[in-house]
């Protein structure tokens, strides 16, 4: 396992393919699907396949990617927190999801506001964003939380969703 930092009550670290049933099971929350998009897993063959091709790949790529989210005290996933490099935006994405049983504890604040002084600290960025639906105002507490301000809206290429954009600046 690849350790990327730790918080008062919480550890990320590299997505393995030994994660897929938390994937398939996070991917298909009413939350996730709603707030993120259908990402059409729906066995744990595609959960892999994800893994594979999404953060696995961005590790080896651009030496970042989302990180699986645990917590300390007893080791239970969380959710997802990291960087995702998308090709339609100029700067990293921090970007997050949660199981809806751990929300409203203030978890991936403190994962965001991790993974933000790591992305500054240790991979010298200086420069991110957010995208979230326009109706996700707690996703949108978030972002404000981590020092993002709104910077307008974009829309998604390959879709007609629009979403609106978040600007963290230099540190």
């Amino acid at each position: 396992m690849t350790f990327i930092l730790t918080t008062d009550r919480l550890r990320l670290r590299h997505a393995e393919l030994r994660d897929a049933p938390a994937m398939l099971q996070l991917v298909n929350e009413p939350e996730f699907l709603q707030n993120i998009g259908d990402k059409q897993v729906r066995n744990l063959q595609q959960a892999e396949q994800y893994l594979q091709n999404g953060a696995i790949a961005s590790y080896q790529q651009h030496g970042f990617g989302l990180y699986l989210v645990e917590r300390l005290a007893d080791g239970a996933t969380l959710g997802l927190c990291g960087l995702v490099q998308r090709d339609y935006l100029q700067y990293p994405d921090v970007g997050y999801a949660l199981f809806r049983e751990y929300s409203g504890q203030w978890y991936i604040s403190e994962a965001a506001l991790a993974v933000v002084a790591y992305a500054h600290e240790k991979l010298g960025l200086r420069q991110l964003c957010g995208i979230v639906a326009p109706d996700n105002l707690a996703s949108k507490r978030i972002l404000e939380k981590i020092g993002m301000r709104p910077a307008g809206q974009k829309t998604v290429p390959g879709s007609d969703k629009t979403v609106d954009f978040y600007l963290l600046g230099p540190a």
